[in-house]
């Protein structure tokens, strides 16, 4: 089979319903706490439990979905100091991140942000469409591309399975800011980001990280 004929293979069952239910809990379809039925699943998806299951394992794998032993899934429910802490630890990774980049030493003809650059182009253009799963892909892969700036392949691993589990409150926090305030204030957010980057001082980067505003919108006050 030829690598053409390769990339047009449809999606499998797994794929289908993980990306289903994935978008649905994304966009507040299914709330935190609420329980996942199986039955219902499969006969709006048209598939059976083997493929559901499998892909309610990677989302529950992602943070995104738990199994209560003898009730089945549920959507996750993170507890306010949850959050708190893997946000603090994510700010940690990206602040040590900066620490072990900065400054860069860019090679001739060689963009060093140029992996930060094209994730904020991916989640401007997703804005723009309304693809509010592709700005959550596009956000998170952003993140991802600053820490990698560090050029640590441990640092790397140990980051992004944090990210996976935040992707739920990030999704949240940037769709209330997107509803509440000005729809482009996350990009705004993103892009200063981006600025701070541009100066190549750790401690300007840092003070941006720091500044960031991921919590705003998540009122975790609230939060069960």
């Amino acid at each position: 089979m030829t690598p053409a004929a390769h990339s047009e293979l449809p999606p499998s069952l797994v794929q289908v319903a993980t990306g289903r239910l994935r978008r649905s809990v994304l966009s507040g379809e299914l709330r935190p706490g609420e329980r996942i039925i199986e039955e219902t699943l499969c006969a709006q998806l048209g598939i059976s439990r083997a493929p559901l299951r499998e892909a309610l394992r990677l989302l529950a794998q992602q943070g995104l979905v738990e199994h209560l032993p003898r009730r089945g899934f549920r959507v996750t429910v993170w507890s306010s100091k949850d959050i708190r802490e893997l946000f603090d630890l994510r700010r940690t990774l990206e602040i040590f991140a900066m620490q072990t980049a900065l400054p860069l030493t860019p090679e001739p003809g060689c963009d060093p942000l140029a992996g930060v650059r094209s994730a904020f182009e991916d989640m401007r253009i997703a804005n723009t469409a309304g693809n509010e799963v592709a700005k959550d892909d596009a956000h998170r892969a952003f993140h991802e591309q600053i820490v990698r700036l560090a050029g640590s392949t441990q640092l790397d691993l140990i980051y992004t399975p944090l990210l996976m589990k935040l992707q739920l409150p990030m999704a949240r926090n940037i769709r209330e800011e997107a509803r509440l305030a000005d729809p482009i204030d996350g990009l705004r957010r993103h892009e200063q980001l981006i600025h701070a980057l541009e100066t190549n001082d750790a401690e300007i980067a840092i003070k941006a990280i720091e500044a960031h505003g991921e919590l705003t919108y998540l009122h975790l006050d609230a939060t069960v």
